[in-house]
C-alpha cells in the first residue's frame, strides 16, 4: 500500500491554543493528602504570556517566548498523586488517530477522546501480528514548558519497521506533528518537574479485514499517552538479571531489529519465570552460538571495562535503541572509548560495570548477573560511577536542566 498519511489535524471538543506562549509556574498546592493510591487533587496554575490575545493556531506548532503583552489563563494539572505514579497506564484525555483506507484516500488525523477502539476479528494485526509500536517521552521544565526528546528518531525507526512488515507509514514530519499534537492535547498529564514524564506510545497496525495470509487492506496510526514514573520498581538502583539459555529473543533474518509487537510477547514467559525467582529481568544470548550478549527483554545492554564502554553491535537481531544511540554519543563526548561489537558471556562476567538503556528505563545499572547458577555482582551493591554519570548527563538534557548542545530536544508550550 503506497500511501502517505495526512499531517496532524483537528481536535474534537478542544479549546483554542495560545500562539507564542510561555508558561511560568506561579502556584502549586496540595488540596488533600495522598489518601488515594492513584489520584489526588493537585492544582498548579500558570501565567501565560502571549504576544497576542487568545489566538488559535494548529496543534503541533512550536511555541516561543513572547516579547510583549501579558495575558493570563489558568489551567490545572491532572488530579494525580505524582509522588506515587509507577510505570502503568493512567487514562488521559485524548488519543491521536489517523487511518489509511483501502482506496488510498487518506483522512486527516484527529484527536479523539481516549477510549476503546473497534477492530474487525479478521484484522491483520489480530490474525497475523501486523503491528509496530514506538515509545518516547515528554518532560515538563521548571518554567512549565514541555520538551520532547528526539521524536524524529522514532519516526525513522517506525518507517524502517513498516517497510519490513509491508505496511505504509507516516512521514517523519507527519509522525512528529502527530506526537506534538497529542502531547499538547494532554499537557495537563505531563508530570511536574522531577516527578516523572509523559510516556508516548505510537502504534501502527493493520486494521483491515484479511483472512488469507497477506498484508491488510487498511491501516491505523494511533498515539496514546500516560504519565509514568520509574519502569523498574528499584528506580535508579541496581537490578538483578539472569542469563537465559533455553529461550531466545530473536534469530538472524527475523524481526529482532524492529519494534514489532510479536517481539515482546515472545519474552513474556522467560521474563515471568525470572521474576518468580526474584530476578528483575532476563539477559538474552544470540540464538546461533549461544554465547554472545544481545538484549534484555526491552532494553539494550552496555558493559564497562576500564575506560571502554562496549555494547552489542546492531546486526539485525538487536533493536537500534534511541537511548542506546544517545548514550553512545554522550559517552564519547565525555571521553570514553565506545565499541559496538560481539560481547561474550565471559566478558560481561568480568566487567567493572553493566547497565541497560531504553526509553522507559533511561539508564538502569545492573547489580548482578546470574549464569548457570553462578551470581556475579557489580558496584558493591550500589550504582556504578559510569552508570551514574551517563544517567545524570542524559536526564539533565532530557529535562531541560542542562543546555542541549546536541540539538536533541524539541520544546513545546
Amino acid at each position: 500500500m503506497g500511501c502517505a498519511f495526512a499531517s496532524a489535524g483537528v481536535i474534537h471538543g478542544g479549546g483554542a491554543l495560545l500562539s507564542r506562549c510561555h508558561f511560568d509556574r506561579i502556584t502549586a498546592r496540595r488540596l488533600s493528602s495522598c489518601s488515594s493510591p492513584s489520584f489526588i487533587p493537585l492544582k498548579v496554575q500558570y501565567a501565560v504570556r502571549a504576544s497576542r490575545s487568545l489566538l488559535s493556531v494548529p496543534y503541533g506548532i512550536r511555541c516561543e517566548a513572547a516579547p510583549s503583552t501579558v495575558s493570563r489563563q489558568a489551567f490545572e494539572l491532572a488530579d494525580v498523586c505524582w509522588d506515587d505514579i509507577g510505570f502503568g497506564i493512567i487514562p488521559t484525555d485524548y488519543m491521536y488517530v489517523m487511518r489509511c483506507p483501502r482506496d488510498g484516500e487518506f483522512s486527516n488525523g484527529t484527536l479523539e477522546p481516549y477510549g476503546n477502539i473497534e477492530l474487525s476479528p479478521s484484522s491483520g494485526v489480530l490474525n497475523y501480528g501486523q503491528g509496530l509500536f514506538e515509545g518516547l517521552k515528554a518532560y515538563r521544565k521548571e518554567d512549565g514548558s514541555i520538551l520532547l526528546f528526539r521524536p524524529e528518531e522514532n519516526g525513522v525507526r517506525m518507517r524502517m519497521g513498516a517497510e519490513r512488515l509491508c505496511m505504509p507509514a507516516p512521514t517523519i514530519e507527519q509522525f512528529v506533528d502527530a506526537v506534538k499534537a497529542t502531547v499538547l492535547a494532554n499537557k495537563r498529564w505531563v508530570p511536574p518537574p522531577g516527578k516523572g514524564s509523559l510516556y508516548i506510545r505510537p502504534l501502527l497496525m493493520g486494521t483491515g479485514a484479511v483472512l488469507g495470509l497477506a498484508p491488510a487492506p487498511e491501516y491505523t496510526f494511533l498515539i496514546y499517552v500516560s504519565p509514568v514514573g520509574n519502569y523498574f520498581k528499584e528506580g535508579l538502583a541496581p537490578i538483578n538479571l539472569v542469563i537465559q539459555n533455553d529461550y531466545h529473543r530473536a534469530t538472524p533474518g527475523g524481526t529482532g531489529g524492529i519494534k514489532t509487537i510479536g517481539n515482546y510477547a515472545s519474552v513474556l514467559k522467560a521474563q515471568s519465570e525470572a521474576k518468580e525467582k526474584g530476578y528483575s529481568d532476563v539477559l538474552y544470548l544470540d540464538s546461533v552460538h549461544k554465547k554472545y550478549l544481545e538484549e534484555v527483554s526491552s532494553c539494550n545492554v552496555f558493559v564497562v571495562k576500564d575506560n571502554t564502554i562496549s555494547t552489542p553491535a546492531i546486526r539485525g537481531t538487536i533493536l537500534p535503541g534511541i537511548t542506546r544511540k544517545s548514550i553512545i554519543d554522550v559517552a564519547v563526548s565525555l571521553g570514553f572509548q565506545v565499541e559496538e561489537r560481539l560481547i561474550s558471556v565471559e566478558e560481561v562476567l568480568d566487567a567493572d560495570e553493566v547497565f541497560c538503556t531504553g526509553t522507559a528505563v533511561v539508564v538502569s545499572p545492573v547489580g548482578s548477573i546470574t549464569y548457570h547458577g553462578k551470581r556475579v555482582s557489580y558496584g558493591g551493591g550500589g550504582v556504578g560511577a559510569v552508570s551514574q554519570q551517563l544517567y545524570s548527563v542524559l536526564t539533565r538534557l532530557q529535562m531541560g536542566i542542562a543546555e542541549d548542545k546536541m540539538g536533541w530536544t524539541l520544546q513545546l508550550c
